[in-house]
């Protein structure tokens, strides 16, 4: 859980920022070594920007960075 906490505050500080979306959201991730990229494809295997907002990333640990499209932020679980 620690993992996907670490990313969320990361996320949500970018998320307040003007011009935020899923690419941006991606960028940041990446430079996060925990993000299992496997599982975050196979998790977001049917994700549409237009519909979806962000991605959400699965986490070495299992946790998750989940996106919350009516919060419009990040929550770790």
């Amino acid at each position: 859980m620690t993992q996907a906490q670490t990313l969320v505050k990361t996320l949500n500080a970018i998320a307040r920022a003007a011009q935020f979306n899923y690419a941006k959201a991606r960028a940041a991730a990446r430079k996060d070594g925990n993000v299992d990229w496997a599982k975050t494809k196979a998790r977001n295997d049917d994700f549409n920007p237009e519909v979806d907002g962000c991605e959400s990333f699965v986490m070495l640990d299992r946790s998750v960075a989940e996106w919350l499209s009516g919060s419009f932020s990040y929550v770790a679980r």
